[in-house]
């Protein structure tokens, strides 16, 4: 390990119960962890008794596994615990394209944080020049858009409205689901556009419960949220045209100094 690995890595804190990176907490065997923390509906504020706990994180694979003949592994995904942690290579490109669940990350209120280093402190500070104007609309739009397909190819009626009780039916959680997702989508992209900023923890989750409950008894509904969204995406925002990919890119060659290895035994 360098120094400067080794400074990265004393810098990670753990705000929860086995968050050290891979310590065996919800890191689990990914090591070399930069930035993790809980996602999903528990930061949305529209966690309910039954919502499973949604980790996401980003890490640096060894800097010499990339000169093989094979490169590593881009994502961990785990399904118990729901965890996924991406290479930090892969997360920034899915950031570059403004996608809403990697970008979630970078905004997350502070206490929902479980492992921060200084590279992924870094991270956050960058958060703003992983944005742009057209990638944000077609990415909040497009990623609405298929919660709404979803929900129409499941139908609409009484049936779907529910919003996943204890013991209420498998399809109707996955209708309220989807539909709540789409209006979330749509009020944190549009906001986005507005302000610079991406909300994570939702204002009025009963509201936006409330919304999602009549998309799903009606998914024709929510043609009317998504046209109200475009036209909001057709007015000025304050977003740049393009990311700021050389800050990116700086970043990124950071990691890779600091989790340089060095060559394997036996070579010069």
């Amino acid at each position: 390990m360098t120094a400067a690995n080794a400074a990265s890595t004393a810098n990670a804190v753990s705000t929860a119960a086995g968050g050290a990176a891979g310590a065996g907490g919800p890191a689990g065997a990914v090591t070399g962890v930069l930035l993790s923390g809980i996602v999903g509906s528990t930061a949305y504020g529209l966690a309910h008794a039954g919502s499973d706990t949604d980790r996401l994180g980003v890490f640096a694979a060894p800097t010499s596994a990339f000169h093989g003949l094979h490169r590593p592994a881009e994502s961990h995904v785990t399904t118990d615990p729901d965890t996924t942690y991406h290479e930090a290579a892969k997360w920034c490109r899915l950031a570059l394209g403004c996608n809403p669940t990697a970008s979630e990350l970078v905004w997350l209120p502070g206490e929902l944080y479980e492992v921060r280093t200084a590279l992924g402190d870094d991270l956050i500070a960058l958060r703003g020049r992983f944005l742009s104007a057209r990638r944000v609309r077609d990415a909040y739009l497009g990623y609405a858009g298929q919660q709404f397909r979803r929900l129409r190819e499941r139908g609409g009626g009484p049936s779907s409205g529910g919003a996943a009780p204890p013991g209420g039916s498998p399809a109707s959680g996955r209708a309220a689901k989807h539909a709540r997702h789409l209006v979330r989508l749509l009020e944190q992209g549009t906001r986005l556009h507005l302000t610079g900023r991406l909300e994570i923890r939702l204002e009025d989750p009963g509201r936006v419960r409330e919304d999602g409950e009549r998309i799903a008894a009606d998914p024709d509904l929510g043609l009317e949220f998504l046209s109200r969204a475009e036209e909001v995406f057709d007015r000025p925002g304050v977003l740049p045209p393009a990311p700021d990919e050389p800050a990116v890119e700086a970043w990124l060659q950071r990691v890779r100094a600091a989790h340089w290895d060095g060559p394997p035994a036996g070579c010069s």
